[in-house]
């Protein structure tokens, strides 16, 4: 069954909800959907209370090492980790308290040139169990193509089946942001969802444009349940209308295995 995976996407130090394809290092700043007043370790103390295995820090650009911090202090050992991680920082993000690490850019040499020695120079360093391959992506003609430099630059890696086969190996888990719909709320990219769902052979979270319980439900229709799903503006809990926390909330805890009253 698809689990909603929560997200605490901080931008210059704060929680936000922004339109992914607005993220510039120049021109005007991104379009913010939702700013929160609360700081990311509430946000990670309610995901912890909840239940809600598996979520994410992402950090946005520059100014969000002490709110990444304080969410991993919260819940240590509860949350991924991702935005400028490399070789000479992951180990040192697992120490303060990182369930695992997420890694896109500096897969990539110069920014655009992927390199298979790095996906393993990394996954021999801290683990492949520890290790989140983020393969963020936009829709061209030739098909899905990986996005880095927070999903400005266009790389020479296609998202395929083959790659997540190649990668798969070196990683505990993939995640994948739909970047031409991130932060609109217009729905998912059904054949995306689709083609990871048919791969199946690691975990995958999907993030990008769910706005609605039909969304997350959509996920799992098309992914045969295999892929788990982000919900970001839509929802409640960061200033949207779509879903409401405690549904998705209690949306996971259906999914839950029965307790066995023979294990109490």
């Amino acid at each position: 069954m698809t689990k909603f995976r929560p997200c605490i996407d901080l931008h210059s130090g704060k929680v936000k909800q922004i339109v992914g394809g607005t993220l510039r290092d120049d021109g005007p700043g991104p379009k913010e959907n939702f700013v929160a007043e609360q700081g990311s370790a509430w946000f990670a103390e309610k995901f912890k209370n909840d239940g809600l295995e598996g979520g994410h820090v992402i950090k946005l650009g520059p100014g969000n090492e002490e709110a990444a911090r304080a969410a991993l202090t919260a819940w240590p050992g509860g949350l991924q980790i991702g935005g400028g991680i490399d070789l000479s920082n992951a180990a040192g993000w697992l120490e303060w308290g990182a369930r695992q690490i997420i890694v896109t850019s500096w897969l990539f040499e110069d920014g655009l040139r992927f390199s298979q020695d790095r996906v393993k120079q990394l996954a021999e360093k801290i683990g492949a169990d520890k290790l989140v391959i983020d393969l963020s992506c936009r829709r061209t003609a030739e098909g899905w193509i990986v996005a880095t430099n927070r999903w400005q630059t266009m790389t020479d890696l296609t998202l395929s089946a083959e790659t997540l086969e190649r990668l798969a190996p070196h990683c505990a888990e993939f995640l994948i942001h739909a970047a031409d719909v991130e932060g609109l709320c217009g729905g998912i990219d059904r054949e995306l969802v689709e083609m990871l769902g048919a791969w199946a052979g690691r975990p995958v979270t999907y993030a990008g444009g769910a706005a609605s319980m039909d969304d997350v439900r959509l996920v799992d229709e098309l992914s045969g349940g295999r892929v788990d799903v982000t919900v970001g503006s839509a929802l409640d809990l960061f200033g949207g209308c779509g879903v409401r926390y405690d549904e998705i909330v209690e949306w996971n805890r259906r999914g839950m295995p029965e307790s066995n009253p023979a294990d109490h």
